[in-house]
């Protein structure tokens, strides 16, 4: 048995810079199966930093305190994603392959405050993940495959023409 108290876990930051407070409470209690993140997100800042899916993993938000609002769409573009709310004390699933991106608006009084939680494993299969973003030798928004460097920034490739950008 592992006990941790949500205070005593490390906040670790996106190196996107997209949250203040993300606290990985599935490293600190050791779980191999499944993820679990706390979030504090001040108006203006997300749970991932953009609308993304997971190929290989589920994924449930529940939402302590405020209001998030997350972009879901069933294919790799900003242009047809639809917006839903959750409120305190709801909860919210995206099976694997569904693209979301939840945040806290920036319109917002109040932060948000709650959990992410992902099954089956508790680390990404950077593989199985994949980002929407404007690819610059495509010229349009694609799904970019992700990938953690190093140095700790994260280097994304164009599904569509293999161009690379690293952030």
């Amino acid at each position: 048995m592992r006990k941790v108290a949500i205070d005593d876990v490390d906040i670790e930051r996106s190196p996107l810079g997209v949250h203040s407070v993300r606290r990985p409470v599935s490293d600190a209690l050791g779980t191999e199966h499944f993820a679990m993140n706390y979030f504090e997100l001040q108006p203006g800042e997300s749970f991932s930093g953009g609308l993304h899916t997971h190929h290989d993993q589920e994924e449930l938000f529940y939402v302590q305190s405020g209001e998030a609002t997350f972009d879901v769409a069933d294919e790799p573009s900003t242009d047809v994603t639809e917006q839903e709310t959750v409120g305190a004390g709801e909860v919210v699933r995206f099976p694997p392959g569904q693209y979301q991106e939840g945040y806290n608006d920036e319109a917002n009084d109040e932060p948000v405050v709650g959990f992410a939680f992902g099954a089956p494993d508790s680390k990404h299969d950077w593989d199985g993940l994949e980002s929407v973003l404007h690819c610059g030798e495509c010229g349009e928004e694609t799904g970019h495959g992700m990938d953690l460097t190093e140095a700790g920034s994260f280097e994304f490739t164009c599904l569509e023409c293999g161009n690379e950008l690293t952030l």
